[in-house]
């Protein structure tokens, strides 16, 4: 297998589809790339490399009306807390599930949070 940096998963670059960088989230968000940054250490804000070679960027649909989607920060925090690493949770956000119905991050913009939530903590531990 080519990709080494997935375990028997999907491509995350293709799973996320559209990818900004930590500049063009700085501007979306009305903050500095610096806050952009501890956002992404703090699980704010997701983030990866999409593609070998390429810096850590960070998933469009994340962003929304200027501010990071409502519950994306907590769900980042109860998979991080629960294991799951960046990809891990990037890729959960990003695949459909049923049980939801659709993708978390589709449902977490549509404001469908409590499901994706519980999920999350299912998941998660």
């Amino acid at each position: 297998m080519e990709e080494t940096h997935t375990q028997d998963g999907p491509d995350l670059g293709e799973l996320v589809g559209e990818w900004i960088d930590w500049s063009q989230a700085s501007e979306l968000l009305g903050i500095s790339v610096s806050k952009v940054r501890q956002l992404i250490r703090e699980h704010q804000l997701g983030a990866a490399v999409p593609v070998p070679g390429q810096g850590q960027k960070v998933p469009a649909a994340m962003i929304q009306d200027g501010l990071v989607v409502k519950g994306v920060p907590g769900v980042l925090t109860v998979l991080h807390d629960g294991g799951y690493d960046d990809r891990e949770a990037l890729i959960w956000l990003f695949t459909a599930d049923d049980t939801i119905p659709g993708r978390p991050i589709d449902a977490l913009r549509e404001n469908r949070g409590s499901e994706v939530k519980r999920r999350a903590q299912a998941m998660a531990f």
